[in-house]
């Protein structure tokens, strides 16, 4: 049986707080272990076949073979392909590979750009694997996948037509690095198909899991080549893209520029020409050959302007897919640059600030905390807000408090293995400047507060991408994050990561304590309004058995019959449900409940229906998700986004909405759990967070 999705979520957050998921300690990608099976296939002598990944028409993926092409293909090992097979010859290179008949140029040049970082490379493409020694057809790579490192398992028998690989190949007919690598990815991605179309960024991020950010060429910023220079002396990765033809087709341009296609920065360097300096940036094309013919192109005259030396150093007149342009020529005819690198040092030049990342998981979830953006104004409060401490600057970004110094991004987890299948949302945020009137609130900012207070920024227009991020300068203060999708009741998950040059506290502002209280401050406390308990008492004795107790059958029959009559809209209650609260109740163990147990229900009962009553404004017998936020404030329990979704999850029903029942069962359920875990919380044996204890217990 599948660990529930609730324990998983529990066993995640402590295996990240416990260092899983780091590039030295990388999660099993789909639980496949590669020292088990290397050590398994070597004891039993066998050669691996992923069962995962399996060599097959399935891992090729839709669309990308003519039928009679795809049953040409034969997946066959290295060793079968050429006598001596290696991992990697004369080390690695972006002139090692070709494109082959799939179209990831965005995947190739983002592996060109991480050819340039040994240190990124090694934990990526681990380079201790050999064929030659414990061969047993296994391979592994590595890959940083939305806020975790993963190891990935494959095998090594290719995709070949007539002997020869039929997606990217090296360049060296015994080298393999190349072809694995792209294998590997293939897996993340769901098959080769699931490749086909995307950014460099993408594949950068997976590389690095490091910053990204992204610079539009048609508004560049007056130091872009500064910048790109600072990129290329750290850890960084650089690729940009040309725009889109008329069609989706990659036609080749007059001017050697391949249309809709992308690209690796792989240098860039001042010159002297003429008197004058030249900055200039070098590209690869990653099919290897096509070059720009313009100026400073490999056979421009212009390079006869500069020192000889300078020449030799620079210029490599060979059709290998890499040239030279000016940064004028670059912005012109390239529509977007990607920088990712470890750590933004790129950005402030000479700055001797640290930057000081915070990351945060977080969810939308339909009904309860997906708000859409600030054109619903009803609802936008919902989504999950991170309120943001900034301490004080360091003193040198107190002397420079007009540079950037705070970077958010935010991205979007998929739901779907396969990586075409996934539709991204139009994601954004919004960040707010905390008035000092506000610093103290505790809880979750109402519409009243984003009715009266502008945002210092909000992306527009929302994108339809995997990631967004902006750069902007503040000052030290209280800040308020709210990332959303543009419309409202949108479900997914999200990562949303905060760097900034000064000491900063971040809390997710979820807490919904006393929303309630705010929304309706003078409603009278229902807990007070009861019958007299000798009447309940003698109500007891007409159902109760000669023991005085009651069991499932009588419990029904007293709640779906008299105590609720005339409430309960959906068919009552269930003996299932009957048997939970008797569960709950149940003190002395006996499975069912004698009369003190049974007045403590009924008075719980009627206080969780005049609240489920008085916040049914619709009237309609059910708590549409936004109602029930209310009513579980009303009960007086303290609850984060993170189980209201869960709530909702586990008692609503498809429509989305809570019947009475159900209502009643999750409140008791809760009251009663967080009264015991306030009992346990003393005792030395209690290992669960009171949030894991609730979440488990409320799920189950």
């Amino acid at each position: 049986m599948p660990t529930p999705g609730v324990c998983l979520t529990i066993l995640s957050d402590r295996h990240r707080k416990a260092g899983l998921g780091t590039p030295s300690n990388p999660v099993r990608f789909l639980n496949q272990d590669y020292q088990t099976l290397k050590q398994f296939c070597l004891i039993r002598r066998v050669r691996f076949i992923d069962e995962m990944f399996p060599p097959d028409r399935t891992s090729i993926g839709q669309g990308v073979l003519k039928p009679e092409d795809l049953e040409q293909v034969v997946w066959q090992r290295p060793g079968v392909l050429v006598p001596n097979p290696h991992l990697v010859v004369d080390g690695i290179s972006r002139f090692d590979f070709g494109q082959g008949v799939l179209g990831n140029c965005w995947l190739l040049a983002s592996i060109g750009a991480l050819t340039f970082q040994k240190i990124i490379l090694e934990n990526v493409v681990p380079l201790d694997q050999r064929f030659d020694v414990d061969y047993c057809g296994l391979f592994h790579f590595r890959f940083w996948r939305f806020g975790k490192w993963v190891d990935v398992v494959i095998d090594d028998k290719l995709p070949t037509i007539d002997g020869k690989l039929i997606f990217v190949h090296a360049k060296e007919p015994t080298e393999f690095w190349p072809a694995l690598f792209e294998k590997a990815y293939a897996k993340v991605c769901g098959s080769y198909a699931d490749m086909v179309a995307g950014t460099p960024a993408e594949a950068m991020v997976d590389f690095t899991g490091g910053v990204h950010l992204h610079i539009n060429l048609q508004e560049r910023p007056s130091n872009l080549w500064e910048m790109m220079f600072r990129a290329g002396k750290v850890t960084s990765l650089m690729g940009c893209g040309t725009p889109q033809g008329e069609t989706a087709a990659n036609t080749v341009l007059e001017n050697g520029l391949v249309q809709g296609h992308a690209y690796t920065i792989t240098g860039v360097k001042q010159l002297l020409s003429q008197g004058q300096l030249a900055s200039l940036v070098r590209l690869w094309n990653p099919w290897g050959r096509v070059e720009w013919k313009g100026s400073w192109s490999d056979r421009s005259n212009l390079w006869q302007t500069v020192a000889p030396e300078e020449r030799n150093l620079c210029l490599s007149v060979a059709d290998d897919g890499e040239f030279w342009m000016d940064m004028d020529d670059f912005c012109k005819n390239f529509n977007n640059l990607d920088i990712c690198s470890l750590c933004p040092e790129f950005i402030d030049g000479g700055s001797k600030s640290q930057w000081i990342p915070s990351i945060h998981e977080g969810r939308w979830v339909a009904g309860t905390t997906a708000g859409g953006c600030m054109n619903s104004p009803d609802t936008f409060w919902t989504n999950p807000q991170y309120r943001v401490t900034i301490t004080r600057l360091t003193d040198e970004c107190v002397e420079r408090q007009d540079e950037k110094n705070m970077l958010v991004s935010l991205m979007q987890k998929p739901d779907k293995r396969h990586r075409s299948l996934v539709e991204n949302l139009h994601i954004g945020f919004c960040i707010f400047e905390v008035p000092p009137e506000h610093t103290t609130a505790k809880g979750k900012f109402l519409p009243a507060f984003f009715a009266q207070n502008v945002p210092i920024f909000q992306l527009s227009p929302y994108l339809n991408a995997r990631g967004v991020m902006h750069l902007l300068s503040v000052k030290p203060g209280d800040y308020l994050i709210v990332p959303s999708t543009f419309s409202p009741n949108e479900t997914a998950s999200f990562i949303l990561t905060i760097l900034t040059k000064a000491e900063i506290l971040v809390n997710e502002n979820s807490d919904n304590s006393n929303i309630y209280e705010q929304i309706h401050p003078d409603e009278p406390d229902l807990s007070e309004n009861f019958e007299d308990d000798e009447v309940k008492r003698n109500f007891f004795r007409q159902f109760s058995d000669k023991y005085e107790e009651v069991d499932d059958v009588q419990l029904q029959m007293m709640l779906n019959g008299h105590i609720l009559k005339g409430d309960l809209k959906s068919g009552g209650f269930s003996l299932d449900a009957c048997r939970g609260m008797i569960a709950l109740m149940d003190s002395s163990v006996t499975g069912r409940l004698n009369a003190n147990e049974f007045v403590e229900l009924w008075e719980k009962i009627i206080t969780f229906r005049d609240i489920f009553n008085l916040t049914d404004v619709s009237r309609s017998g059910t708590l549409s998700l936004k109602e029930l936020r209310q009513a579980i404030m009303a009960t007086g329990i303290k609850v984060r986004d993170e189980m209201l979704n869960l709530m909702a999850l586990r008692y609503g029903a498809s429509s989305g909405h809570m019947t009475l029942e159900n209502f009643i069962c999750l409140v008791l359920r809760f009251n009663v759990m967080n009264a015991i875990f306030k009992q346990l919380s003393d005792g030395k044996s209690l290992t669960l967070q009171k949030s894991e204890w609730l979440c488990l217990t409320m799920y189950n």
